[in-house]
């Protein structure tokens, strides 16, 4: 089953170097959720073919323009493709503020029920729960609050063998009991074991985003072993000094911090604009976590868990 992240924006701050923006599409089970939306995120989601009717929930890390002003406009062309389905948006107070003002200085009328979902500073705990997913908050070290997410899919139900069913008598009638775990009776009333029926489904897989941080090694156990990480890397290390006055994170720090949580593997973005060629932040970051990839636009990163 799909769980896939495309990047839509990779950039810091201003739209530069033919880049964008934050702004994430996470497929999990064809269910769309979009992380964070700077400016341009529609025009994005145009290029690459997004279905952005499919999207129900919006997690917003923080308020910082570069990740949250492309959301009133898309909450807008929600507004004008007649759409009726409630919307949830998630993120750190004041998220509701900042687009209720809006939206009242605009005038603008929804025909369809926007849901906030607002945190506290430092909130950390599940944030959304659905048939597929759990998301939890890591609460992050930057300017302003700041929330990263761990999307965790959920563990799926056996898979039905229908040749073992079949081999022992079992009516298909009784597959949700199977599944289920449960001993059934065959056509000849012997028990048989749902182990015998079924092959276990794959383990559960999981995503970490965390944008817009310092550099700190103690949330290293907060998304331990997950098997996609996003991270920002928004300087070379040369630059620490800058990195640790705007609280921000190199590529060697991002690098450190992935090797420390064991993640499987990981994206590194949130570039400054300062570099056009990403090329030394990948080197850098890979001389610490060698499974590092740069969040190019475009770019779709299937979630797989670790090999044993």
């Amino acid at each position: 089953m799909t769980f896939e992240v495309t990047i839509l924006g990779s950039n810091s701050a201003l739209p530069a170097a033919g880049r964008h923006p934050t702004s994430q599409i996470l497929n999990v089970h064809d269910q769309l959720y979009l992380i964070d939306c700077g400016e341009a995120t529609q025009i994005q989601m145009n290029k690459y073919k997004v279905k952005r009717g499919g999207i129900d929930h919006i997690f917003i890390s923080h308020l910082h323009g570069d990740h949250v002003l492309g959301l009133l406009p898309l909450i807008n062309s929600f507004a004008l493709n007649r759409r009726k389905r409630p919307m949830n948006i998630y993120g750190p107070k004041p998220i509701r503020r900042f687009i209720e003002h809006q939206l009242e200085c605009t005038h603008s009328v929804m025909p369809y029920p926007i849901h906030f979902h607002e945190f506290d500073e430092g909130y950390s705990g599940a944030v959304m729960e659905d048939e597929s997913l759990t998301v939890y908050s890591v609460p992050l070290d930057h300017r302003i609050p700041t929330l990263g997410y761990i999307f965790t899919e959920k563990e799926q139900a056996p898979h039905i063998l229908p040749e073992e069913m079949r081999k022992h008598g079992i009516l298909f009638d009784k597959v949700p009991a199977i599944k289920s775990g449960e001993s059934v009776l065959n056509d000849k009333g012997e028990q048989v074991q749902a182990h015998q029926l079924t092959r276990p489904a794959a383990p559960p897989r999981s995503y970490a985003f965390m944008s817009d941080t310092r550099y700190n090694p103690a949330l290293a156990s907060r998304v331990e072993e997950v098997d996609l990480l996003y991270h920002e890397a928004t300087f070379l290390h040369e630059l620490i000094d800058r990195a640790e006055k705007t609280k921000h994170t190199t590529a060697r720090e991002a690098g450190e911090f992935a090797s420390a949580a064991r993640v499987n593997k990981m994206i590194i973005g949130h570039f400054s604009t300062r570099y056009q060629n990403l090329t030394p932040l990948l080197e850098e970051a890979k001389n610490y976590f060698s499974e590092t990839m740069l969040a190019l636009e475009g770019r779709t990163f299937e979630v797989h868990q670790k090999d044993v």
